[in-house]
Formats: structure tokens, sequence, C-alpha cells
């Protein structure tokens, strides 16, 4: 076989004679050689390819996941954001209601063992999960939201209630006006000092020292403090509920109209003015405009 090479060398084509079997053979291997590079070429080339390919395919789904992670991230932040303020508002209710309790207590009068708002309730009973009550934290929260809020109104309204009752007990007339001291006159039909006909006595009249402490017999407010015909230097206490308290003959008055005064409180001290014999207090009990025996109220204590 001969294989003729055309060329500019010198001008002159050339000429490669392939006559033997060797030749042959290495001719051959020699193209097959360059056939099975092209080959291994061409498939190292498109296995690139198809890694290459495969390597943005899962850096696009990795991108994707890492956005959806992150997304996940931020509203598992933000509900627990809310979960904390939601939290933090049951908890305020809690302290409200825990501070109601204490001063319910304190205005009941209630033995502080009884309700220990500063330790949990004892409660237990087996574990039996009902059908249909909801497992999501967030119905759980709400539900024992609502109850607080209830609870704390349901307080709120006591409260008001147990004030009220407790102003009211505070501002009826109980116990005697001076601190010292003795019984001189009770209400009724007596004979009159100055005069000695029989005569009506609408009032109580506590005698001792002169100068002694005249006080309150209930809270209330001050509405008259000064000279009275009869009375002398008077002060007259205004309880509410119809009940008014007079005090008369006072050497020295320690309040002025307007004020409000607390049971037991010092408003005068003890004279001998106006319409009376020595030192002693005239003390009256009103009840819608009208005198009656404060004897009741004398002999009451709180």
């Amino acid at each position: 076989m001969n294989i003729i090479l055309l060329g500019k060398y010198k001008g002159r084509p050339m000429r490669c004679q392939f006559g033997s079997r060797w030749q042959l053979i290495v001719l051959a291997s020699l193209f097959l050689g360059v056939l099975g590079g092209a080959g291994v070429a061409g498939y190292w080339w498109g296995k690139t390819e198809g890694v290459t390919s495969q390597l943005a395919d899962l850096s696009s789904e990795l991108q994707q996941q890492q956005t959806l992670l992150q997304k996940t991230r931020i509203a598992t932040e933000s509900d627990l954001d809310a979960l904390s303020a939601r939290m933090g508002q049951m908890q305020a209710h809690v302290t409200r209601i825990n501070a109601l309790g204490q001063r319910l207590i304190k205005i009941a009068k209630i033995d502080a063992g009884e309700f220990d708002f500063d330790n949990l309730p004892g409660y237990g009973g087996p574990d039996e999960p009902e059908a249909g009550i909801s497992s999501n934290f967030q119905d759980v929260l709400g539900e024992l939201s609502d109850q607080l809020d209830s609870r704390e109104q349901q307080l709120a309204i006591l409260e008001d209630l147990i004030v009220k009752k407790q102003i009211l007990y505070e501002a009826r007339p109980a116990g005697r006006p001076i601190t010292k001291g003795w019984i001189s006159s009770y209400f009724g039909k007596r004979i009159d000092p100055f005069n000695g006909k029989l005569e009506m006595h609408k009032g109580m009249d506590f005698a001792g020292k002169e100068n002694s402490k005249i006080v309150a017999v209930a809270n209330g407010v001050i509405t008259w403090a000064g000279p009275r015909y009869g009375y002398g230097n008077l002060v007259e206490i205004n309880h509410g509920n119809g009940y008014v308290t007079r005090y008369g003959h006072n050497k020295e008055i320690l309040v002025a109209v307007g004020d409000a005064v607390e049971k037991g409180q010092p408003i005068s001290l003890m004279g001998s003015t106006g319409r009376s014999t020595g030192p002693h207090v005239h003390f009256e009990v009103l009840r819608n405009d009208r005198q009656i025996d404060p004897v009741a109220f004398v002999q009451a204590s709180r």
C-alpha cells in the first residue's frame, strides 16, 4: 500500500509506502488510538458537563432551601416574640389579680392562710384528656387569658361591693365620743337642771376633765364647726346613709367645715360652753334628721 503526502518541502511530493504486515498493524493501532482518545475525551467532556449541570441544579435547590429556612426562622422568631408579649400580658394580669386578692383579704378581714395568693393553689387528679380539647398552644393561651380577664373583672366587682360595704360600716356611728370620762345623763325625759321642769333630753351627756379629747365615733365629713344656740361650740359630722352626730359644749374646736374625719380622730376639747352646768360633751345621733337614742351606738364596738 502506497500513501502519498503532498507538501512544499523542496517543491516535491513525498511518498510513504506501507507494504509490510507490521506496518499496517502499527498504522491501524495508531488510527484506533486516535479514535479511542477522541472517544474518551468526548465521554469525559460530556460527563463533566453533566456533573456541572447537576451541581448547578443542586446549588439552586440549596439556595431555595436556605431561603425557605430563613423565612421559617423569621416567622418562628416573630411567633416567639408574639408569644413572649402574650405571656407578659398574662403575667401582668396574674400580678394584678394577686394584688387585688391581697387587698380583698385585708378589707374583708379574711385569714391570710385561707387565701394564700403568694403560692400555687392545691389541685390534682388523674390525667384523662377529654376529646375535643384543642392541643393548639395559642388556643390554650387564649382561653387562659380570657379566664384571667373574667376573674379580674369579677374580683374588681367584688372589691367594689366590699369597699362600699366597708365604707357604710365605718360610717355607722359606734362607740363613745370620749377617751376618758363617764355618762352623766341618758337620752329621754329628765328634770331640766336650769328650770326644774320635766323635759326631753335628746342626747347623752359624757362628763370628764376639761380639755380632755372629744373623738369622732365614725368616719364622716364636718358640716358644722362653731357656736350654735343651746349647744355652745358645736361640731356636727355627716356620716352618710342618713346618719349625723353632734358634739356640743366644746371648749375648743379642732376641725373645720369640709374636713374629712375618721373614727377615733380628735375633733374638739371638752368644755362647758353654751347651756351647761360643767365640763361635758352633749352627744346626739340623728337618723334622717331626727334625734334617736344613742345608747345602742355607744354600746356597739368594732
